[in-house]
């Protein structure tokens, strides 16, 4: 007889895919199933009415952007809290976290708070012909509100972790700043980013609560798709509404396996 080198491998493994099934695969079994209700075509047409294709492309479009602008944004935070010593550094760096821990309609209201034509900010920006709240630009800063922590706390165990005496060894072999940071520092930081990155997009992708407050909410223009998908709810369309998911779901997995193959390539270009 074999014994497992794991006491309790089997209970442990059987509660664990009853646990994935009941709360991961059939949900999402469910999601792929309720769509057909309106059979091929009636799929396709709810996934390209006009108003579904522009939800899909604000939601996805600007989760993108806001994720690549937290990538320069993420390094510069992370390396200053990381390698630097100042006043108010602890504060700044508990600050960080403030996305996590406020709710998400709390966020989104402080928020419009700000950047409304009447805010402090949004008034500023008014004074130069630049609309934030209510427009796509006012999306956009929400999504690298929410988004940005998660590259911070990815990047930040990493910097920690970097030998600095790799960095001296490149300084005295000639290495100037820049030479240092794109050559020695940024691939080692580059898995981690790319991961870090990638949960800003998941995040942002189905943020609701702190950006509804913001977008306005105009058909066309600067309604998200999470918020196109509660309209059909309350409409009893729900297998619209399970066909908009569906596309989301789709195209999110096929991001995230990209952007898994990039994190695997940076990897082992690491290792060599």
């Amino acid at each position: 007889m074999v014994h497992s080198v794991l006491p309790g491998f089997g209970l442990s493994l059987g509660i664990t895919l009853a646990y994935l099934g009941a709360i991961v695969v059939l949900p999402l079994v469910a999601l792929a199933i309720r769509p057909w209700e309106l059979g091929l075509n009636g799929v396709v047409h709810a996934l390209a009415a006009p108003r579904v294709a522009a939800a899909l492309r604000l939601s996805f479009g600007l989760s993108a952007l806001a994720a690549l602008l937290n990538a320069p944004l993420g390094v510069l935070l992370a390396w200053t809290l990381t390698r630097y010593e100042f006043p108010g550094r602890r504060i700044l760096d508990a600050l960080v976290d403030l996305p996590f821990a406020l709710p998400t309609a709390v966020a989104g209201i402080a928020l419009t708070a700000i950047y409304a034509p009447t805010g402090p900010l949004g008034s500023l920006a008014a004074k130069v012909g630049i609309k934030t709240a209510y427009s796509p630009l006012g999306i956009f800063i929400a999504l690298v509100f929410i988004g940005l922590p998660f590259v911070v706390r990815s990047l930040q165990p990493v910097l920690q972790d970097l030998d600095k005496e790799v960095e001296e060894a490149a300084t005295t072999l000639g290495a100037n700043a820049l030479q240092r940071a794109v050559r020695v520092i940024l691939p080692a930081l580059g898995p981690s980013l790319v991961s870090g990155v990638s949960l800003a997009f998941a995040r942002a992708v189905g943020e609701y609560g702190s950006v509804v407050f913001i977008a306005g909410n105009l058909p066309g223009k600067t309604e998200i798709a999470p918020l196109l998908i509660v309209i059909k709810l309350e409409q009893y369309d729900y297998a619209g509404a399970a066909a908009v998911g569906l596309a989301m779901v789709a195209i999110s997995f096929g991001s995230l396996v990209a952007i898994n193959g990039l994190q695997l390539f940076l990897a082992r270009r690491g290792k060599a």
